[in-house]
């Protein structure tokens, strides 16, 4: 008996490109610019005095994949639960601030990881900002200058006549600048707009004009199929150019969604070590099998596997057996059977019935595997 290391050898990444040098900050344990991976954030749908309610969907969130959490604070009620949430919180907490500069104040001292400001409405803001610089470096606290079209300063809305790539960029630039004026350097910045292509072109303006980490967004993208491709269409564009620090995918969907689609985006730019991925062709005159069917029962099977496993569900003798020896465990299927790959070898034929129980019970051996030897190699035993 030898064993064989069989299927794809271990190599690095390939990525897109360089990341944009940034200056770098942290945000509670998470650290944000060119020096760090590219972090996932949300929000919270909560009302964020139900301290409870708001940790609990939280604790969802850290489990899909969230790096750093954002909570609303339009109330005192919610400022005077922020201390018990950024205390619980397993993941970074940052305070949502618009209208009452009280609460940015209020966000600092309550210990949250960073505070958003929306400059375009808050009330005399350029009047605070020496008041907040103080605060924030006195406790640490980074600031995210978050620029929205529906929001923009009314100012730059006269100037240019509508939020332009060039008016976003304008007004976040601005801020910052009064921050540096103060010797506070410890922000971020987001522009961020409905249309990908205005978005991504202010954040190239911005990516040239400045060394500040960028939060990626495309506001109000819409519901769950509609915004995932707006935002990975413009993040794919951005972080091609190495553009970006940290994302929010903004649906109209349960945040968990948000998380999901993130990490998502991430780990197919190789900027997030992989998951489980699952291979399925889009069927064809030419399929023996239900892909449709075999691709959502074996992805359901394993829900929840965190180790990095790809997984081959083909439909017919083209594509099939070669994606099932590329992959770590795959099935080439037809003529009522399919063949099980396991690291590009054949271990064994089954019927179609049996073909979903199958892959899930040898993606179980792999995956015990791979967390015993602490990586994705794996060598498998050949008679």
């Amino acid at each position: 008996m030898t064993q064989v290391a069989l299927g794809m050898p271990a190599l690095p990444p390939v990525t897109l490109a360089d990341r944009r040098p940034t200056r770098q900050l942290r945000v509670g344990q998470v650290g944000v610019g060119s020096d760090h991976p590219v972090s996932v954030q949300s929000m919270t749908t909560t009302v964020t005095a139900d301290v409870d309610a708001t940790l609990q969907q939280i604790a969802e969130l850290t489990a899909a994949g969230c790096d750093i959490v954002r909570v609303a604070c339009p109330s005192a009620d919610d400022a005077e639960a922020l201390a018990a949430i950024a205390a619980k919180s397993k993941i970074p907490v940052i305070a949502d601030i618009h209208f009452q500069p009280k609460y940015v104040f209020a966000a600092i001292e309550a210990g949250c990881a960073a505070v958003r400001v929306n400059p375009g409405n808050i009330k005399k803001f350029d009047d605070k900002v020496g008041e907040i610089a103080r605060a924030a470096r006195d406790h640490g606290t980074p600031i995210r200058i978050g620029v929205n079209a529906g929001s923009l300063d009314q100012r730059l809305m006269r100037k240019y006549g509508r939020a332009t790539p060039e008016a976003l960029a304008e007004s976040a630039l601005w801020e910052a600048s009064l921050f540096a004026e103060h010797d506070f350097h410890d922000l971020k910045i987001s522009v961020k707009h409905n249309d990908p292509v205005i978005m991504i072109r202010a954040y190239e303006i911005l990516a040239e004009r400045c060394d500040y980490p960028l939060h990626l967004g495309v506001t109000e993208a819409g519901p769950t199929f509609q915004g995932t491709i707006k935002s990975a269409v413009a993040f794919g564009a951005l972080l091609r150019q190495g553009i970006g620090d940290t994302i929010r995918v903004s649906l109209s969907a349960p945040p968990v969604e948000e998380a999901k689609v993130g990490a998502q985006i991430l780990q197919s730019l190789n900027l997030r070590p992989r998951k489980l991925e699952i291979v399925s062709c889009p069927s064809c005159g030419r399929a023996q099998v239900d892909v449709y069917k075999l691709a959502d029962e074996v992805t359901a099977g394993l829900e929840g596997m965190e180790v990095p496993l790809r997984v081959a569900v083909m439909g017919c003798v083209v594509n099939g057996p070669g994606e099932a020896r590329e992959a770590d465990l795959g099935v080439a299927s037809g003529n009522g059977k399919g063949q099980i790959f396991v690291k590009g070898k054949v271990v064994k034929t089954v019927p179609e019935h049996r073909i979903v129980e199958t892959l899930i019970e040898e993606a179980m051996v792999l995956a015990e595997t791979m967390e015993a030897v602490g990586g994705s190699s794996v060598t498998v035993v050949a008679n």
